[in-house]
């Protein structure tokens, strides 16, 4: 019979607001008592295992969904488009939508890429190379990822800065602060829908060799992507590929200032770029959590989980789970792990973009390694608040030999 899990005596596990060193320690504290823990909203879970069964489990769905039911959403228009998201869809739409997509998201695609990745990543250093010295969330970060999604899309470069302010202002949603974010949150939505709308009609005139030409061409069994499935899409890629891109540069250089030798041994070997990639995601991933709720009445593990309860499913815990991983709070990027890195999530969300964060990551860590030699710290890192759902430094000014 299995148990309620109202009625489990459960270790408490909250992580808001504590540096992150103190929210290891937490989510291990919590993990050595229970498989499970209970939290202010709901339940965590933090070792691996669980966190891969939730995320598979199609009983639970993503959490996001419902952001829809926040009072400052109802009538809105970010509402409307954001029901027919593909990171917020579930069942046979959504399975249809990726099983069309997915040609479109293979490493290959993302590997057409690498040069344009390559050319960004070097002109951006180029700038601040000579000073020895740089904010790199400003400097680097940030800017990086915007000309890559332009052109994976097709759009012309010198729309970059359209694009990043889209993105930022999308992104409010995640921060926990929508009565005031809403209106730059709907005003992106529109006019980046209004962009790609316009985009999609002068590719079906014109195919080109970029994303939405090979969205509109792509077709099974009949089935074809509508106009505003192709803009939903395009919407997502920008969220999917540029704050996840920028934030996770900056939690691994800021990771690699406290381990100087790992970046000297980078700019030596950058044919470690894939192990540095994986091995900085698994030690100190911008995307820590996410939450699933239980779409019906859920039994795991012999606990009853009513419809309803929400499950955040601890993706910094499962990377750092010793069940898992060998010495799992050493980080050495020479460790091939047998146990892939959970910070791009699993399931039928997994990360859709996730080809091309790693081929952004892998070009842009070894270039910065071997450039910016001697790296250390130029002052304190100020990092995001906790309740950021994509999270990282804010600030990371950094010192180096200048070339």
């Amino acid at each position: 019979m299995p148990e309620l899990v109202t009625e489990l005596d459960l270790p408490y596990l909250d992580t808001v607001g504590l540096e992150r060193r103190e929210a290891v320690d937490a989510i291990a504290a919590a993990r050595s008592v229970h498989w499970l823990a209970r939290s202010e909203l709901g339940y965590s879970v933090t070792r691996l295992q669980d966190v891969t069964a939730i995320l598979r489990d199609q009983r639970f769905h993503s959490a996001l969904s419902m952001i829809e039911q926040s009072p400052e959403l109802q009538g809105s228009s970010a509402r409307d488009r954001r029901g027919e998201s593909i990171l917020t869809m579930e069942g046979p739409g959504h399975a249809r939508l990726r099983r069309l997509v997915a040609p479109a998201f293979t490493p290959a695609s993302a590997n057409r890429l690498r040069p344009t990745m390559q050319r960004v990543v070097s002109e951006l250093v180029d700038r601040v190379v000579g000073a020895g010295q740089c904010e790199l969330v400003a400097d680097v970060c940030e800017p990086y990822p915007i000309p890559i999604i332009c052109e994976l899309l097709g759009a012309p470069p010198e729309d970059w800065k359209l694009f990043s302010g889209w993105a930022t202002d999308i992104f409010r949603i995640f921060n926990n602060n929508l009565a005031e974010d809403l209106p730059f949150i709907e005003r992106a939505g529109e006019e980046l829908t209004a962009y790609v709308s316009a985009m999609i009609s002068a590719r079906r005139a014109d195919p080109r060799g970029d994303l939405l030409s090979d969205l509109i061409a792509i077709e099974q069994e009949g089935d074809r992507l509508s106009t505003d499935e192709m803009a939903m899409l395009a919407q997502a890629v920008l969220m999917a590929g540029t704050d996840t891109t920028r934030n996770q540069l900056a939690c691994s250089v800021a990771l690699f200032t406290e381990h100087p030798d790992q970046w000297a041994l980078l700019a030596e070997r950058p044919e470690l770029a894939a192990r540095a990639v994986e091995e900085s995601m698994r030690y100190l991933g911008a995307v820590r959590g996410t939450a699933r709720f239980a779409a019906e009445d859920v039994v795991y593990r012999d606990v009853l989980f009513p419809r309803g309860t929400l499950v955040a499913t601890s993706l910094a815990g499962a990377n750092r789970d010793p069940e898992a991983f060998d010495d799992p709070d050493v980080f050495d990027i020479r460790r091939e792990r047998r146990t892939a890195q959970m910070t791009f999530g699993s399931g039928i969300h997994f990360c859709m973009g996730a080809a091309l964060a790693r081929a952004e990551l892998q070009e842009a860590l070894p270039l910065l390694a071997r450039r910016m030699p001697k790296l250390a710290r130029n002052g304190d890192v100020e990092w995001k608040p906790s309740t950021f759902g994509i999270w990282g430094p804010a600030r990371l000014p950094l010192r180096f030999e200048p070339s």
